[in-house]
């Protein structure tokens, strides 16, 4: 087998497992508009507690031309300096049971074309379909989680071509969510995972 016949069998395994969402809630990163800027946080959006994002490593924040932006952590969350266009924050994390956590926010829906590994990003600009990205390629999610600033909660189904669509039918903060688990080990800083997990977050705000 040749090395381009091996590469594309791996990226199939990886894509097939991709896309299958974990059933358990587990923490994600998410970004919310901010009075300077944006906000990142840690835990579950639906939850009135957050997690500490001092826990995160490598913690990055950056628009599409992969121009940085300034991070200062602030109580419990980051905030990320102002920018034009899409905003984007990566950040790794181990979490217990030995879990590698690879999180992956945007805030805003107005770029089409996915910039990280896993990224959900809209059909057509500020649209309502969405499509899920794994670094290039189009993959099905078997569910995308949805929970709104208004605390409406659900979960989303792809159609046969993969794609979910929201109904935004109330003005808010919007925060979708899917997370996937990689098939095979993964080295990082060193050692060696077992449980390796991708999770991707999307937030946007519906005007009134």
């Amino acid at each position: 087998m040749n090395r381009l016949m091996r590469s594309t069998c791996l990226q199939v395994m990886v894509l097939a497992c991709l896309s299958a969402s974990l059933g358990v809630k587990a923490d994600y990163v998410w970004l919310e508009p901010g009075r300077d800027g944006a906000n990142a946080f840690l835990g579950l959006h639906d939850a009135a507690i957050k997690a500490d994002i001092a826990v995160l490593n490598s913690s990055r924040a950056f628009v599409v031309d992969d121009k940085e932006l300034a991070l200062q952590k602030e109580n419990n969350h980051f905030v990320i300096a102002p920018a034009e266009g899409d905003i984007r924050l990566t950040a790794q994390a181990v979490t217990q049971g030995e879990v590698l956590n690879f999180y992956q926010a945007k805030l805003g829906r107005s770029e089409t074309k996915a910039v990280n590994d896993l990224e959900l990003v809209p059909i057509a600009s500020n649209g309502n379909t969405f499509k899920l990205v794994w670094k290039g390629s189009a993959v099905a999610a078997s569910q995308v989680n949805v929970s709104t600033s208004e605390g409406w909660i659900r979960s989303l189904k792809p159609a046969e071509d993969g794609t979910v669509t929201l109904k935004t039918s109330f003005p808010g903060l919007y925060v979708l969510e899917v997370t996937a688990r990689i098939n095979g080990s993964t080295t990082y800083q060193g050692k060696k995972y077992e449980d390796v997990r991708h999770t991707a977050t999307l937030s946007f705000e519906v005007p009134q």
